[in-house]
């Protein structure tokens, strides 16, 4: 991998382990040698980020809509920015850019950056690993959520393999390098037969 997008928070939560976290990851990406993908803020987990990476001289490329930018929450010191229309096109512009994606804690914005790109591989628009840095167990409960979808039968079990989870940087970077995509055959077959069925 030779750029990582991270979703996270533009607020800094009420726990320091996070921040420690935000830090930890922008100095192992950027010891490594690969490239920063992020939202191109300069407040709450997404700052800490890319301070730490630039402060390492790594390469950090921010996307952020015009809205965003006239809200003034726009990182001046970034490697590259790149100015796009609407939130929509900021995460396609993102998917575009990098190899994979880790989310780190955040509120409903990392949600839903993290969930199209589940949604994506799922699809197979894109076979990219998706990672959860899941620090202070911050989401656990998401996770329980996601297993409450498999019992209910609205998530397919096999999906969960496209998530990848830890709460160590280098555990979880060595699980998205062995990241296998899943098929999509089955679970289209096996849905199209339980609709039929019931």
């Amino acid at each position: 991998m030779k750029r990582i997008c991270v979703f996270c928070g533009s607020s800094m939560g009420n726990n320091g382990v996070y921040r420690e976290a935000a830090e930890a990851l922008g100095l192992f990406i950027a010891t490594t040698g690969m490239g920063l993908v992020y939202g191109g803020a300069r407040v709450g987990l997404m700052k800490v980020l890319a301070d730490k990476m630039l402060e390492q001289n790594g390469e950090v490329i921010g996307v952020m809509p015009q809205l965003l930018i006239n809200k003034e929450v726009a990182h001046d010191g970034l490697s590259h920015f790149v100015v796009v229309e609407s939130m929509a096109e900021r995460k396609a512009h993102m998917l575009e850019l990098s190899d994979g994606f880790i989310a780190l804690p955040g509120g409903f914005g990392t949600l839903d950056e993290l969930s199209e790109i589940l949604t994506y591989n799922q699809l197979h628009i894109t076979d990219k690993p998706m990672g959860l840095l899941n620090i202070n167990g911050y989401f656990d409960r998401l996770l329980a959520f996601i297993e409450h979808g498999v019992d209910e039968g609205f998530i397919r079990k096999e999906h969960l393999l496209n998530l990848i989870v830890s709460d160590n940087i280098e555990a979880l970077f060595s699980k998205m390098e062995a990241y296998q995509p899943v098929g999509m055959g089955k679970w289209i077959k096996d849905i199209h037969q339980e609709s039929n069925n019931k």
